[in-house]
């Protein structure tokens, strides 16, 4: 018996859409179908690939109010956010197409007894999990720079998005790629376990929590298969004892807000030396208190709601269970009653390892502020740490701000007095138990390809 999932409006609680997941012979034809496809789109020349990559980021521009449209109504985001998700993702396709012949160029080495070609060439099918919670981007990053490469893709969304799930697919077949070049597979979180085994996919990449990148990868290790994986993450962003705290405070309030505070890579333990936490720590409540959260249409919100009712719910018990551990509320921290899944922004101190606060990824607009007694120690706690995907530091300094970041930092990025999202032409990823492999930059390109050698003797 076939299933059905529907799609729930965040702000208003009503039913979007219902969709029939697929069964599993169906994904595992669509992937056969992927990789029929492979077969002639690997033979295809970069110019070609291209032309499609630019045709793509005028289909996204040219379908950007439908594209918001439908960001709003499944995850609650914020219109004027949407507009920037949907610029970045044309700038993604138009760097791709751009760069992408330079990026795999064939290299040309000497070796002794003659010279050598190395060749980078595509593995053939390769599965994408991603979230919801950039449901255009997370699945432009990846596919763009997969196909680019000569392979094919097939995609699992999250079950609260299929909507923007065949709406992509729509924008590939609409800018003139070849059929099942790229692929929306609807189909379920155990279906998409199944499919890391199917021998026609050759690589995976994963966008989620820890515990689930964990045993995708631990599955495709198993098969010999390569994984890229984007997990999750509890960015420190450290506040140091010289730094101006006006532009901390600015930079620090949009980077726990971004996308309802719903983003891997936002900004999450503020961590601030004891001489600059009580300005801090004035400022950011004033800033706060300021914020607006409500409906995501409308021109003034700052936040909307949260993508789900369990992701609302899952953080406020969180937050319940740090406060039961000792930590403070300074602001918000209660469920408001009214109609759609929001939470209001929330601060809390005087954190302490042990506390979800402290320890895990708080996904939604929730600021967890540490007090440090000097700089030395306002890194360590930085560091203090299971995940490494993102960061931040402020100091007027800006030499020991880059030694810093460069030597002492571990994480995949780092913000320097400011806040930044994922940049086009700039490499994008973690270590630790925020996963590896990189995105972006070129580097994407290359993660699934056969780094082939071939000798030539003299």
């Amino acid at each position: 018996m076939s299933k059905t999932i529907q799609t729930i409006n965040p702000t208003t609680e009503e039913t979007v859409a219902e969709y029939t997941l697929m069964s599993e012979a169906e994904a595992e034809s669509a992937v056969d179908d992927s990789h029929t496809a492979f077969l002639s789109w690997k033979k295809t020349d970069f110019e070609d690939r291209a032309t499609l990559m630019n045709n793509l980021a005028d289909e996204i521009e040219k379908q950007s109010d439908t594209i918001v449209d439908m960001m709003v109504k499944e995850m609650g985001k914020v219109v004027e956010q949407g507009k920037q998700e949907v610029a970045l993702c044309a700038s993604i396709c138009r760097y791709t197409a751009d760069n992408g012949a330079a990026v795999l160029e064939d290299e040309n080495r000497v070796y002794e007894g003659g010279t050598a070609i190395i060749t980078y060439q595509p593995l053939g099918v390769i599965l994408g999990i991603q979230p919801w919670n950039f449901p255009l981007y997370q699945v432009i990053r990846y596919s763009a720079a997969n196909i680019m490469a000569g392979n094919t893709t097939v995609m699992k969304h999250a079950k609260n998005v299929f909507g923007m799930a065949r709406l992509i697919e729509k924008l590939y077949l609409d800018a003139g790629f070849p059929k099942a070049v790229y692929q929306s597979l609807l189909i379920s979180g155990e279906t998409a376990s199944t499919l890391i085994k199917h021998d026609k996919i050759r690589g995976v990449t994963f966008t989620g929590s820890d515990s689930v990148g964990k045993s995708v990868a631990e599955t495709a290790a198993s098969l010999a298969k390569k994984t890229v994986l984007e997990l999750g993450s509890n960015d420190a962003f450290v506040v140091l004892s010289d730094a101006d705290i006006e532009t901390a405070v600015q930079a620090c309030v949009k980077g726990r807000i971004v996308n309802n505070g719903e983003t891997c890579v936002a900004a999450k333990r503020f961590i601030i030396t004891e001489a600059v936490y009580d300005e801090f720590k004035t400022q950011f409540l004033e800033a706060f208190k300021a914020l607006r959260v409500g409906d995501p249409t409308a021109e003034n919100t700052d936040l909307g709601p949260m993508a789900r009712k369990d992701l609302r719910d899952e953080l406020h018990e969180q937050v319940k269970e740090s406060v039961a551990k000792g930590a403070s509320v300074l602001i918000g921290g209660e469920i408001p009653e009214r109609t759609g899944w929001f939470y209001p922004v929330t601060i809390l101190e005087d954190i302490t390892p042990g506390m979800p606060a402290y320890d895990d990824e708080l996904f939604g607009p929730v600021a967890s502020f540490i007090k440090a007694k000097n700089d030395a120690e306002a890194m360590k706690i930085a560091n203090d740490s299971r995940y490494g995907l993102g960061g931040g530091i402020f100091t007027t300094n800006k030499v020991k701000a880059i030694h810093l970041a460069r030597e002492e930092f571990n994480t995949g990025m780092v913000n320097i007095n400011g806040y930044s999202l994922a940049q086009p032409n700039l490499p994008f990823g973690g270590v630790k138990d925020s996963g590896y492999g990189r995105e972006h930059g070129g580097f994407g390109m290359k993660e699934f390809v056969n780094e082939k050698t071939i000798f030539i003797a003299e």
